[in-house]
């Protein structure tokens, strides 16, 4: 995605804490405008108010504390910048990562225990949230939803793959996302950072009261 996106931006950044993955990345795609840095999504290493664009796609899952990533990701957006936010719903019947049936929606011991007896692994780091608390992860952004619309219109976002072919599995998806939303496989979101008065006018009084962090 990252060779894809940088001839139409002006720098592009890889960023992941996998020291490997980044030295990987640098070697076999990293020139021009795009590079990679090995870095920690709970701790940004960019100012404030200095990304204009940023990819969080199905990353949530991955990180300790995604509120804290969240916050960073508010921070270093520039006014008018946006976040694409790509995230599994933790009550997709078939977990992605494993494809494996119901395995998000175990408890944590549960899990560990289902990964063992198939063979896929000893434990289960992933923590998926569903539709309500995905919600309350991007409070802080203004959210435009586009899971509706690359549904009903695969073939304009290039998403045919995700959402297959035939009338009647789309009839199935469009049905779904319509009516049982908060049970949809996954959503699509575009964040825009919310700024506060303060951030933008100069403060009144101090009667006003401290300002939100």
């Amino acid at each position: 995605m990252d060779s894809f996106l940088a001839p139409h931006v002006g720098d592009l950044v890889g960023v992941d804490i996998d020291a490997d993955a980044i030295a990987y990345a640098q070697r076999a795609y990293g020139k021009g405008n795009l590079r990679f840095q090995v870095g920690d999504a709970m701790a940004l290493d960019f100012e404030d108010a200095s990304v204009d664009v940023v990819i969080c796609s199905q990353v949530y899952e991955h990180v300790p504390d995604p509120k804290r990533m969240m916050e960073e990701i508010q921070r270093i957006l520039s006014p008018g910048g946006v976040c694409y936010f790509a995230a599994t719903n933790k009550l997709c019947v078939v977990e992605q990562h494993y494809f494996l049936p119901f395995l998000s929606m175990l408890p944590q011991r549960l899990a560990d225990l289902y990964l063992r007896l198939t063979g896929k692994g000893g434990h289960y780091y992933e923590r998926h949230l569903t539709f309500w608390a995905l919600k309350r992860l991007t409070s802080q952004f203004e959210i435009s939803d586009y899971t509706h619309r690359i549904v009903a219109e695969p073939h304009a976002f290039h998403t045919e793959y995700m959402i297959g072919r035939g009338r009647l599995r789309k009839a199935i998806l469009t049905c779904w996302v319509r009516r049982f939303y908060w049970a949809f496989p996954g959503y699509l979101w575009l964040l825009h950072a919310r700024r506060s008065v303060a951030l933008t006018e100069p403060q009144k009084a101090p009667s006003d009261g401290a300002r939100n962090g």
